[in-house]
């Protein structure tokens, strides 16, 4: 087993034939990065250590204990980005076939080697394989600022929905939750965003914000109706009942949530996954609380999300709600 001297992109050669490794080399080192294996379970831990150099493999297909296209079938399966070419001397196209129907290959290459023939396949594989590369880097942007973009539409969809059932109170508390959510170390929603079509992906959210609003509107009202009296620090004792064991009140004002995804579930889970009744519970919370003159503090901790009963503060601008997006 040899590994070049350089950095990617690299070639990796496996080949139980000492003579075609050196071949390889020898034609090829010119062109890439050469690293060179002797088996299949030899490329497997070439590709598990130099995986993110590595931009094209190329493997014999008969070697000793194992076939080459079941390197190819690992590599695939863990490493996708890289380019994958079968090369044999022998007539075994049935192997051959399943390997390219499976998608394990990109290419087979028949030997013996014409030299200039190879250098130009692989010359095209690694220039493929900086393609693939540019693809994929342009995909993470793409979803990026349409994980950004999301998560901003549905925070403007929580204070749309905070307001209209804040009747007519001066002080709408998003930014409690919207602290909340980033204390509990809110993730982006997972990439369902580039597998749907914008109309597609406005009409699900749309039903799932909808969903959400119901259910918070429901919860409010009841919260009305039989604890209209009480005074906001009770939103504590509520609280204790929805959650039961992952929410501790911790005396002085003070508790805490130990289940941080109880306050990150609108804006973090995908927008086929509609929202628990549990989350709506802790925004209608909220809202009945704000009624009350009383919002949360939250901050992280070890255990969990701490949150202390303040009194509510002046309401939110438009700047501060904009500064808040700009957190996610």
């Amino acid at each position: 087993m040899t590994e070049p001297t350089k950095t990617a992109p690299a070639i990796l050669y496996v080949d139980d034939e000492a003579t075609a490794l050196k071949y390889f080399q020898r034609a090829l080192g010119s062109l890439a990065p050469v690293y060179t294996a002797e088996s299949v379970e030899e490329g497997k831990r070439m590709l598990d250590e130099h995986a993110d150099e590595i931009a094209v493999l190329v493997s014999d297909q008969r070697m000793p204990g194992a076939y080459g296209n079941e390197l190819l079938f690992y590599a695939w399966d863990r490493y996708p980005h890289i380019v994958r070419i079968l090369t044999t001397a022998y007539s075994e196209m049935e192997h051959t076939v399943d390997a390219v129907n499976q998608g394990q290959i990109h290419r087979y290459i028949q030997k013996p080697w014409d030299i200039a023939s190879l250098r130009m396949e692989l010359k095209q594989a690694l220039a493929l394989a900086r393609l693939q590369k540019e693809h994929a880097q342009l995909l993470r942007e793409k979803l990026l600022v349409r994980q950004k973009q999301a998560v901003a539409s549905r925070i403007g969809t929580l204070y749309t929905l905070s307001a209209s059932l804040s009747a007519g109170a001066p002080f709408v508390p998003v930014e409690s939750y919207l602290s909340g959510a980033l204390s509990a170390g809110m993730i982006p929603p997972e990439p369902d965003w580039l597998m749907l079509d914008h109309s597609d992906l406005i009409s699900s959210e749309a039903f799932r914000s909808a969903g959400f609003g119901v259910a918070v509107r429901e919860h409010l009202g009841r919260l009305e109706q039989q604890n209209g009296g009480a005074q906001a620090s009770y939103a504590f004792v509520l609280l204790a009942e929805a959650f039961g064991p992952t929410f501790r009140d911790t005396g002085n004002g003070t508790a805490l949530f130990l289940q941080r995804s109880q306050l990150t579930e609108f804006l973090e889970t995908p927008t086929a996954a509609p929202v628990s009744s549990e989350h709506a519970f802790w925004l209608a919370v909220l809202l009945w609380m704000g009624k009350r003159g009383a919002s949360m503090q939250m901050a992280a901790s070890d255990d969990g999300v701490k949150c202390r009963m303040v009194t509510a503060e002046n309401a939110l601008t438009p700047s501060q709600l904009a500064a808040w997006v700009e957190q996610f």
